[in-house]
Parts: C-alpha cells; sequence; structure tokens
C-alpha cells in the first residue's frame, strides 16, 4: 500500500498537468471548431519545459503518455460491432480492407524510397489508413522504442490531423461536385477521412443519411486496427528475430489489444446501455487528449525540424492514395 501510495504520488503531478491542458484543448476545440488533438499537441508542446530530467512532472508524464494512452484505445472497442460490417456489405468491407492494406504498404515503400525510417511509413500509412491519431497512438505502443520514438509519433499525429481537418472541409465539396447520392458520400467520406470526429463533422454536413453511412463506414475501418497491429507485431517480431541491429525492444502482444477485443466482443454480443457506450466513447476520447497532451510536453522541437518536409509529403502521398481508390471502387460500383 505504501509503495502504491509513493507511485500515486511521484505520477499525480505530471499527471494533473496534462489533463488539465487536455481539458483545455478540449474547451478551446469545443468554441473554436478546430480538432481538440491539435490543440493537445500545441499546448502540451508550449509547456515542454516540464519534462525534465530531474523535474517532478516527469514520471506523470511518461505515466500520461503510455499507459493512459492504452486504457483510451481499449475503450475503443466500445464502439465497434461486428454486425458493421454485415450492415455495410462485403464488397465494401474487402474494398475498405483493401484500402487500408495498400496504403500502409504505399507508406513503407516511399518511406524507405525517401531514406526515411520504415516505421515511420508503417505509422504514417497506418493512422492514414485506419483512423488518424487514434491509430497513430495504438500503433506507436507496438513499434520498437528507438531514439525517435516520441518524435515521430508527434510528426505523424500533427499531419494526420491537419489532413484530417482539411479533408473534412473539402471531401464534402468533392462529392456534390461529382453528383454523389447520399450512399457514395457516406462511403467515400467514411472510408477516406483519417478522424472519426471529422467523418462526422463531413458526413452530417452533406445530409443525415449521407452522416449516418459516413459513420458506419468509419468504424468499419477502425475495426481494422486489431488485425493491422497483429499483423504489424508479427512483421516486427520477424524482422528482430533476423537482423542484430534493428533498434528497440521486440514488441510483446499488449495487454491493451486484448481489453480492446473484449470490449468490441462485448458491444457484438451484448446489448448494452447507450449510456455506457457513450461513456465509454467520452472517456476514451478525454484519455487520447490527455496522452496527446503528454506526448507533446516530451517533444523536441529542434528535432522535429531536423526531419523537414518528407513526413508530410508522405502523409499527403497516401491521403491522396486513399482517397482515389474510394472514388474508383465508387465509379466501378
Amino acid at each position: 500500500m505504501t509503495k502504491l501510495a509513493a507511485k500515486c504520488k511521484s505520477i499525480w503531478p505530471g499527471f494533473g498537468i496534462a489533463a488539465i491542458t487536455g481539458m483545455a484543448a478540449m474547451f478551446l476545440s469545443e468554441h473554436y471548431g478546430a480538432p481538440a488533438m491539435l490543440f493537445a499537441l500545441l499546448l502540451g508542446m508550449a509547456i515542454s519545459f516540464l519534462y525534465q530530467d530531474d523535474g517532478v512532472c516527469k514520471s506523470g508524464i511518461d505515466f500520461t503518455a503510455s499507459t493512459l494512452l492504452r486504457a483510451g484505445v481499449v475503450l475503443l472497442g466500445l464502439r465497434i460491432a461486428l454486425g458493421d460490417l454485415a450492415v455495410l456489405g462485403w464488397q465494401t468491407a474487402a474494398m475498405l480492407a483493401f484500402a487500408i492494406f495498400s496504403t500502409i504498404i504505399l507508406g513503407v515503400v516511399l518511406a524507405k524510397s525517401v531514406g526515411l525510417q520504415k516505421r515511420l511509413g508503417a505509422l504514417t500509412g497506418g493512422s492514414v489508413a485506419i483512423c488518424g491519431a487514434s491509430a497513430a497512438l495504438a500503433i506507436c505502443t507496438i513499434l520498437p522504442a528507438g531514439k525517435n520514438h516520441e518524435r515521430d509519433t508527434l510528426l505523424t499525429v500533427i499531419g494526420v490531423t491537419a489532413m484530417s481537418t482539411i479533408a473534412m472541409v473539402l471531401y464534402p465539396i468533392i462529392a456534390g461536385q461529382l453528383s454523389m447520392n447520399d450512399t457514395q458520400a457516406g462511403i467515400f467520406l467514411g472510408g477516406t477521412i483519417h478522424d472519426v470526429a471529422q467523418v462526422v463533422g463531413a458526413g452530417y454536413s452533406v445530409s443525415q443519411d449521407a452522416g449516418d453511412l459516413a459513420t458506419l463506414t468509419k468504424l468499419v475501418r477502425v475495426a481494422m486496427l486489431l488485425p493491422v497491429v497483429m499483423i504489424m507485431m508479427a512483421i516486427v517480431k520477424r524482422v528482430h528475430s533476423t537482423a542484430s541491429d534493428v533498434e528497440g525492444e521486440v514488441p510483446k502482444l499488449p495487454l491493451f489489444l486484448v481489453g480492446f477485443v473484449a470490449l468490441m466482443l462485448l458491444n457484438s454480443f451484448v446489448s448494452l446501455p447507450e449510456l455506457v457506450i457513450t461513456a465509454g466513447t467520452e472517456i476514451s476520447r478525454f484519455f487520447l487528449v490527455v496522452s496527446i497532451t503528454a506526448i507533446g510536453m516530451k517533444s523536441n522541437l529542434g528535432k522535429l525540424a531536423e526531419v523537414g518536409m518528407l513526413p508530410i509529403v508522405l502523409i499527403v502521398s497516401e491521403t491522396i492514395w486513399i482517397a482515389l481508390l474510394i472514388l474508383s471502387y465508387l465509379y466501378l460500383m
């Protein structure tokens, strides 16, 4: 009990600062209409001086950026039910799966071709393909923790959040110019925009039906997080077993992934009260925003500047790729 009290005492200052800053980010997001993740990153970076080797906030910030992050990903499982796949149809679900895996492969190939680490390509590709910042936070926990771990995560979250916000404004206009009906617009918006919140905003700006289908399509993409993470883990373990100069430790099956699957299955086979699902979703959002704040507090702006524009070019290329794939599918359908 004494050890637990001491642990809580060491964590509290850093966690408290991150939580207050995260709530400030959510307040700004609600009042100014910009993504909470972006505000959280910027505010976190503004107070990054609190993250020092001997600072009182360090252990709490580390806890928030890791453990609280995993808890937020676990609660994402409450958003998803296996029945969503049946409602959407196997053809659309198969197309989404192809778009997701091809986008990740494209990210890895492009990253290698321009001299960036393949892990950054996998991270950006998974974020663009699945669910934006939430996917970035989930994938980063199973990639080997190298010296640029936080930097790559931060770059990815900034890039996909910015692209998702642009898409939220631009894609409904494209849907209108292409004379899409509500079904086509819903699949297009839900299949291409990165973050769930931006999908909801874009979908319901078209119509109620388009918004409902866009949200459902997006949740099917979120459900792909599980197979993607499992495949990435298998690949990383194989690379580690055949190479001796790979940076970071071999990832093990994370407990947060088990929790994610458990809640997804629970939501699929048990009729949970709407209050429980809503509460879990809001808590998940809060945990992810606060953990993003902590990652921002751990960031080093100088290291971000060293990378240059290449990661942004990578994210833009992946975004264009998945948009063209979904548009091609809709045209052929």
